[in-house]
């Protein structure tokens, strides 16, 4: 299985892309921060990350996504940033038929670290060693990018936290389309 991992942000958006060949087992495909200044219009923004995203999707072709879920903060326009990139997440995988599954920090944080109060330099230091790097991928939104395929990758991939295993015809629809992709 392939899984790009999203920490979506407006200024920094990481993408991570991993193979799980087997349970328990993970390898490094790719890794980038897709960014935008600061100081453009939104809109010009999105179209930038956007269009990094859809292009990492489109040439490694991942089987499933896996992006961080949007969590409360005092900054409003963080949150706002952050939510409008995860938009863009749902909207890319959803027109190439790919599964789409948030975590949240702590998720992220349990499940390549062992604790859900994990440091950002624990989890960079436990993707290194989990992917075999001799340090953790920079900046900090690369690490958290690949730790979110990660976790996808740990905790069985197709299932879902929120809704289980896929139905037959949901799994038997995104083989179809994975097919299809790889023939074109």
């Amino acid at each position: 299985m392939r899984v790009l991992g999203v920490d979506p942000g407006l200024t920094r958006c990481g993408l991570g892309v991993i193979d799980a060949p087997r349970p328990r087992q993970v390898r490094l495909v790719d890794v980038r921060v897709a960014t935008s200044p600061p100081g453009q219009d939104v809109a010009v923004r999105l179209v930038s990350i956007g269009d990094a995203l859809e292009a990492v999707i489109d040439t490694l072709q991942p089987d499933a996504v896996a992006v961080e879920q949007v969590f409360a903060q005092h900054n409003v326009r963080t949150v706002m940033g952050t939510a409008q990139v995860s938009g863009l997440v749902l909207v890319a995988a959803q027109r190439r038929g790919l599964p789409v599954v948030t975590y949240t920090p702590s998720q992220v944080k349990a499940a390549v670290t062992g604790s859900g109060r994990a440091a950002k330099a624990q989890v960079g230091f436990m993707v290194a060693s989990l992917l075999g790097l001799d340090a953790p991928p920079q900046p900090a939104d690369a690490a958290d990018a690949l730790a979110i395929a990660i976790t996808h990758a740990l905790r069985g991939g197709a299932r879902t936290p929120q809704s289980g295993a896929p139905t037959p015809a949901q799994a038997a629809w995104a083989a179809a389309e994975q097919a299809a992709r790889r023939r074109a």
